[in-house]
């Protein structure tokens, strides 16, 4: 038998190098190669086509049960992860430094406790005192929740096998290890190797599993990437510390849809529920405002209006013009601008732009092009958009104005908060009249139809 190989591997994107170097060759990042224990290596192959045990096979037409979801009774936690939490499921939630994910997961084994099931809450970051603490002060202190603080796996898996509890969180796993692999805790073996031992005993007993995971300076949770691959859920908690609101997100849910999101504020007294997302992301509207317009957003199966705000300033000449863009891909902008200029004569190159999603909201939505050219058009000529008007629409490189999905539910919600007008693609006509209430659809077909429209108001 064959000395075992040393490896290295990158701390951030889990890749293997069997020698030592600097800067990892895949994810560019320096000083991240970690030597880990090596994997014994056999002179001989073995012959794996027998001597093992027969898996049974079954087709595609089998009856099967659906998976029951336990409602945890926090309704905007429950749309985010599909309806509910699934028994025998785990669930990877990441975020950023003190935006609440521990204050969201112990309201949520609140709630659960408070309904009936065994709950286990483990931290391997805090003494229980201090999660009892943080808990009388989000007044949860009589919540028949079970509280550990430990880091080993091989104890809190004995702990909890004795009577399996419904629900556990484990906080985080970057500081669980386990005594079978070489290495400190937060190493990629280890996290790896501790949340295959978590996640096996929960699909063995039943039990609904929640690792929290940190998340690194790029915002990807940290780790090998194999954890994502190897949980059934993955969420992403996500806010600007500046502002109230929180955003929990699906990235991945093998019981579900990946397109809902659960939108809640931080208060003094933990999270709350955001019935409303968009009076978090509207300004008051009484007045006309250049640079201003209001995008109805879509996340999953709810419509959320958006303020984006625009903002240009001439420079002198021979001034280099930047660029600065908040909410959304600096990319797409570039883009709006060249065709603004290349199909609509309008130059941005003597002005510097500056764009900004209000509240803090990340567009990821194609249909927001035309709202951002809108309010590029309305700063550059000055001219304000009507404060009653919602504006969606894709921009091709041709200036065409192309028509997006759900637009009879992006409509349905602006009239609700009030909004008598719509500046929509003219092709999504058919689909506008489906639904829609009250609102009148101005339809555009070309990119230049909208400056004309804009600039011929008084």
């Amino acid at each position: 038998m064959a000395k075992p190989k040393k490896k290295y591997v990158c701390q951030n994107c889990g890749s293997i190098s069997h020698r030592w170097q600097g800067q990892c060759a895949d994810c560019g990042d320096w000083n991240t190669l970690v030597e880990e224990a090596g994997e014994t290596v056999f002179a001989a192959r073995h012959n794996l086509q027998s001597g093992g045990r027969e898996v049974r096979l079954v087709g595609l037409d089998s009856e099967i049960k659906l998976p029951e979801r336990k409602k945890t009774g926090i309704e905007e936690f429950d749309r985010a992860v599909g309806g509910g939490l699934v028994a025998g499921s785990a669930t990877l939630m990441g975020g950023d430094p003190g935006i609440g994910k521990s204050t969201l997961l112990l309201q949520v084994s609140a709630r659960l406790a408070h309904a009936g099931c065994s709950v286990a809450y483990i931290s391997g970051e805090e003494a229980a005192d201090q999660v009892r603490l943080r808990a009388r002060r989000l007044g949860l202190g009589d919540a028949p929740v079970k509280l550990a603080s430990a880091t080993s796996v091989r104890d809190i898996l004995t702990t909890l096998s004795k009577d399996p509890p419904d629900f556990v969180v484990i906080d985080s796993i970057q500081t669980m290890h386990s005594d079978l692999i070489e290495g400190a805790p937060g190493t990629v073996s280890q996290v790896r190797a501790s949340a295959q031992e978590l996640i096996k005993f929960a699909k063995e007993y039943g039990t609904m599993m929640m690792l929290v995971g940190h998340v690194t300076k790029d915002g990807n949770i940290a780790g090998p990437r194999v954890l994502e691959h190897m949980v059934d859920t993955v969420m992403s908690f996500e806010g600007e510390r500046s502002h109230q609101y929180r955003i929990l997100r699906s990235i991945k849910n093998r019981f579900g849809g990946t397109d809902e999101i659960g939108v809640f504020a931080m208060e003094e007294m933990g999270l709350s529920e955001v019935q409303n997302p968009s009076a978090l992301f509207l300004t008051d509207r009484s007045e006309e405002v250049t640079g201003a317009t209001v995008f109805p957003a879509l996340e999953g199966t709810r419509p959320v209006l958006v303020e984006i705000q625009a903002l240009t300033v001439r420079l002198a000449s021979g001034a280099t013009p930047r660029r600065s863009v908040v909410g959304w891909d600096s990319s797409r902008l570039a883009m709006i601008l060249a065709v603004l200029e290349a199909r609509c004569g309008l130059s941005f190159s003597g002005a510097e732009v500056y764009l900004n999603v209000a509240g803090g909201y990340r567009l990821t939505d194609p249909a927001a092009d035309l709202a951002v050219a809108a309010a590029l058009i309305s700063a550059h000529a000055e001219r304000p958009m009507p404060s009653d008007a919602v504006i969606f629409g894709e921009i091709a490189l041709s200036g065409e104005i192309r028509p997006v999905s759900n637009t009879p539910l992006r409509l349905k919600e602006a009239s609700k908060l009030g909004f008598d007008r719509a500046l929509i693609p003219a092709s999504g006509e058919k689909a506008g009249k489906q639904s829609g209430g009250t609102v009148k659809r101005l339809q555009f077909a070309k990119l230049a139809n909208l400056v004309d429209h804009m600039l011929a108001r008084a």
